[in-house]
């Protein structure tokens, strides 16, 4: 081949990549949100009017708590995996970009051959002996007409949006487990000094009751009341001891701590509960694009788009497919002659492919991918309904549980009013004991459920801020794109 010939070969193939670039529109249906009847506005009853959605939990105030999220984040399988997974959505992207470009390829062969001497080709007195060696390029294109091509790169790309998305959902999850998680340990924390502080009373009454039953002063019945509601409270903060061990070793897991930190959990402590549950930090002006912030509903948007773009993808193999082969290079019998001007060889084949009958298989590929948009469209409708309910529950239990604090605070300061004049009366006569160690459970029972009612309120503030994306930088996903 010239060299003529050969940038004439080159232009053709430049030509084909522009003539396919701007062939006519991607076949398929172009994509459009969903039309769902959204909320405008979100009304919460918080007072913060500054809050840092991307660390939320730093409104807390507790620098053991920030030291424990980010050794999770450090440390998560979980998070790892679903960096991988990103990783190969990248990788599926950039091999779905080659198809736009022509493959070409450099061939060598050696072949050496042996005729047979009886076959009806043979000239008599011939040699059956013959070598052929070539050297040359090849290259192939397929013009992407119908756009099958550009909805592949389009799919690829979503699903790689979709993976970066669905590894904020991650993020966001492992921050609020690792957050609600050491709030439960710090609430047992909180158990385990108030049944200490409980069963040290019910030891001192005890100690009080045998005196006066050694006196005469009271009788059996008494002290084994004492004695029963002494047991009882060792036996419950035995119970609280046994949680707290189980909670040091889930939180441990979910640390990313080794095996052996897992066995033997250390665990560092912050502020009390008490002192978290005062900083709580409630937003007062909630974001309303609830749509755009969760990453789970973006993940379910991407995969829709892709979906979406699966369909022009299928309907593309209905149309013509144009293909040029081209080949450009050397051939000759001896080495020697290899490189002579004579033994150059080219081709250059257009090749157009019309389906005409494939007994349905291209209408059951179409089927489907319109069956998997359907799925993707309902994953995300019920994406987006369970977003707008989680917000919901989350503000609804965030506004009960304050109400639900206070109504017990003013019960637990009724309830000691309560013990002190029972305690009183039985002192005097005027009442058994049994009157008194009623008021010591109730008001035992009291304490207890504040420090779950606490727990349960900041468990539900967690849960806002997760509801509305919170922790999750939602640029994150575009950035991906813009990696190389």
């Amino acid at each position: 081949m010239s060299k003529r010939t050969l940038q004439s070969f080159a232009i053709t193939l430049v030509a084909a990549c522009a003539l396919s670039a701007c062939g006519i529109a991607p076949l398929g249906p172009n994509y459009q949100r969903p039309a769902l009847d959204l909320p405008t506005t979100l009304t919460s009853s918080g007072t913060a009017t500054s809050v840092d959605w991307l660390v939320w939990w730093k409104g807390f105030n507790d620098p053991v708590l920030d030291g424990l999220l980010q050794e999770a984040a450090a440390n998560s399988q979980d998070l790892a995996l679903a960096t991988a997974r990103i990783a190969e959505a990248r990788a599926t992207l950039d091999q779905n970009a080659s198809n736009f470009y022509p493959s070409v390829d450099l061939n060598a062969s050696a072949t050496r051959r042996r005729a047979s001497e009886n076959s009806a080709s043979f000239t008599p007195g011939g040699n059956p002996y013959s070598n052929d060696r070539q050297l040359g390029m090849s290259a192939s294109y397929e013009l992407d007409f119908w756009g099958k091509y550009a909805r592949a790169d389009e799919a690829a790309r979503a699903r790689l949006l979709a993976q970066a998305a669905s590894r904020g959902t991650v993020l966001t999850t492992l921050y609020a487990n690792v957050a609600q998680s050491y709030f439960a340990l710090r609430a047992l924390d909180a158990q385990q000094t108030l049944g200490e502080q409980t069963l040290a009373t019910r030891t001192e009454n005890l100690r009080l009751q045998n005196r006066r039953f050694s006196a005469g002063v009271i009788g059996e019945m008494d002290l084994r009341q004492a004695e029963s509601e002494a047991a009882g409270i060792q036996a419950t903060l035995q119970q609280t001891v046994q949680n707290r061990s189980n909670a040091e070793s889930a939180l441990a897991v979910l640390l990313g701590r080794k095996p052996t930190d897992i066995a033997n959990p250390v665990l560092a402590r912050g502020a009390d509960l008490g002192t978290l549950y005062a900083a709580q930090a409630i937003p007062a002006d909630l974001p309303s694009d609830v749509l755009t912030r969760r990453p789970d509903v973006v993940a379910a948007e991407q995969s829709l788009i892709a979906a979406n773009a699966d369909i022009g993808q299928a309907r593309a193999a209905y149309f013509p497919k144009l293909s040029l082969t081209a080949g450009y290079g050397v051939q000759s019998k001896d080495l020697s002659d290899l490189f002579d001007p004579a033994s150059l060889l080219w081709n250059l084949v257009g090749n157009l492919t019309q389906p005409i009958f494939r007994a349905g298989a291209i209408d059951a590929v179409v089927a489907a991918s319109n069956a998997r948009q359907q799925q993707a469209l309902a994953t995300y409708t019920q994406t987006v309904q369970n977003a707008f309910r989680d917000v919901h529950d989350a503000l609804n239990n965030v506004a009960a549980g304050r109400d639900i604090t206070a109504t017990t605070a003013k019960r637990i300061d009724a309830l000691r009013s309560t013990l002190r004049l029972a305690d009183l009366r039985y002192k005097n006569g005027y009442s058994g004991y049994l009157e008194v160690l009623n008021a010591q459970r109730d008001l035992a029972q009291a304490e207890s459920g504040l420090i779950d009612i606490q727990r349960g309120q900041l468990n539900a503030v967690v849960s806002l801020y997760k509801a509305l994306g919170g922790g999750w930088d939602a640029s994150s996903v575009t950035a991906q794109i813009a990696k190389p």
